[in-house]
């Protein structure tokens, strides 16, 4: 087995043996996206999966496994679906059939800054209350022999002192393992991610710490594994635009190249505005195959919309994708639009 940078400490038993892996993201980790994302993935490489968001007060009530949320594809190992809730038996309803599923672990959503969290009292509303959330960790973790995370912010005033109590108090409540997103919830995706709170997380408590936030291109990858000594980066709309960064993380780690990628070289900058084309041809035909016309259609608007903001022209895509009431239009669109002599920027200010 490879030994990749970061994993300094074991996530999942040592089963993962890859520094980088996929966030979950509403609207956007579905299966189509993972089934996208895995085919740059190094043949060898094993990460972690995660689903869109979930609610703990809908999920039981639900036939999981169809629903566009928690379609899965046959085989796909290490899937750590995120729960928004804030209930012990909304949470052991739904980490029950979550199991059933096939879930190999569980995340706990901290971290979601929306004004209907907020009201309700969970995603980032819980760092609110430290001895609260610790309790919805205590549930969770009572509710499986699963590994359980969770995904949390800076906190609400950003104070590095503040977040080294909370998480100690997550530790001991028995998560397996943090992410942090070092945006206060106020700044949502705006302004830079402060990369010296994974360090400072990661130095305060014994489990694995994923660093979150900022994540453009293979090199910042890097960059945070090196500046922060987290065990994991976590990248997320990027990959919407640049899936092959885990293809070059790979190649730069020794990794032997994707399946059905052999004898090719990780994609260069001169490639990859046609690398993202036949990425959005692949998406068309994912969601498709996974969600129907109408429901893939919108699936494959939201992509589009999230990706583009890195490639040259980029609204003049997305404004394709919305004037075509067909997958197969926006298809013909994209053959035609990528014939043009087109570049994706190695950077751009992400927000909302």
């Amino acid at each position: 087995m490879i030994e990749a940078v970061g994993l300094r400490r074991p996530i999942f038993a040592k089963k993962v043996n890859f520094p980088v892996c996929l966030a979950p993201m509403v609207g956007l980790s579905h299966v189509s996206f993972r089934r996208l994302a895995r085919s740059y993935l190094p043949a060898g490489a094993v990460t972690i999966w995660p689903t869109e968001m979930l609610s703990t007060f809908k999920l039981p009530q639900e036939k999981v496994g169809s629903t566009p949320e928690t379609r899965r594809d046959p085989g796909e190992g290490l899937l750590v679906p995120q729960i928004l809730g804030n209930e012990p038996k909304p949470i052991s309803d739904s980490v029950k059939v979550l199991e059933d599923w096939g879930a190999d672990g569980i995340d706990i959503n901290m971290g979601c800054p929306v004004n209907k969290a907020l009201k309700h009292n969970y995603g980032v509303a819980l760092m609110g209350d430290a001895g609260y959330a610790a309790d919805v960790v205590r549930a969770t973790v009572a509710s499986t022999q699963k590994p359980v995370s969770v995904k949390l912010r800076a906190g609400f005033d950003g104070k590095i002192d503040f977040l080294k109590s909370f998480v100690r108090g997550l530790e001991s409540a028995g998560a397996s393992y943090l992410t942090i997103h070092p945006r206060t919830a106020e700044q949502k995706r705006r302004g830079r991610a402060d990369w010296s709170q994974i360090r400072e997380l990661r130095e305060s408590v014994s489990v694995p710490v994923i660093g979150n936030g900022d994540i453009q291109v293979a090199d910042d990858v890097f960059r945070m594994l090196s500046e922060t000594g987290c065990d994991m980066a976590m990248a997320g709309r990027a990959l919407t635009a640049r899936p092959w960064i885990l293809w070059q993380i790979g190649e730069r780690l020794g990794f032997p190249p994707p399946i059905g990628r052999v004898g090719r070289a990780p994609v260069g900058e001169r490639e990859e505005a046609l690398e993202y084309g036949r990425a959005l041809l692949s998406m068309c035909d994912h969601v498709e195959s996974d969600f129907g016309g109408e429901l893939g259609l919108r699936k494959l608007r939201f992509f589009i919309r999230t990706g583009s903001v890195w490639l040259d022209f980029g609204n003049s895509l997305y404004a394709l994708a919305m004037k075509h009431k067909t997958i197969s239009d926006v298809r013909s669109a994209i053959i035609e639009f990528f014939k043009n002599d087109l570049r994706l920027v190695q950077r751009t200010e992400l927000r909302n």
